[in-house]
């Protein structure tokens, strides 16, 4: 049996990507989950789209509003302290209500954002 090791991160040291004018984040990964920062100024929108990928953001400041569904008929603003489960394939957009730094769980990894195809975020 291959003993398995353990990583250590601290956010500060983790490289911070410049995604759009408004919106870096940072990524740890492992081989079934990632957690990311991503830092959104006022006002950034994160277009509709989906994901195979099951998805909890974590709003550690500021305030993000959601739309959920093909429609975007559901609305749902999460704050400091709130946190939104999105399950695969659930259509979602997002706008940053104030300046926000997010907290996301993807499970598996989003290859997207490791290979930097993710070119609905880049505009």
């Amino acid at each position: 049996m291959t003993k398995q090791s353990v990583t250590f991160y601290r956010w500060n040291d983790m490289p911070k990507e410049k995604v759009s004018d408004v919106l870096d984040r940072r990524l740890i990964t492992g081989e079934q989950v990632m957690l990311t920062h991503v830092y959104l100024k006022k006002g950034a929108i994160v277009p509709k789209h989906n994901h195979h990928n099951e998805q909890i953001s974590y709003i550690l400041e500021g305030a993000l509003r959601f739309w959920i569904g093909e429609d975007e008929s559901e609305v749902i603003d999460v704050h400091a302290g709130e946190v939104l489960h999105i399950p695969s394939l659930v259509k979602h957009k997002a706008e940053a209500l104030e300046e926000t730094v997010d907290v996301d769980i993807f499970s598996p990894p989003r290859q997207d954002w490791l290979d930097k195809t993710d070119d609905y975020l880049r505009k």
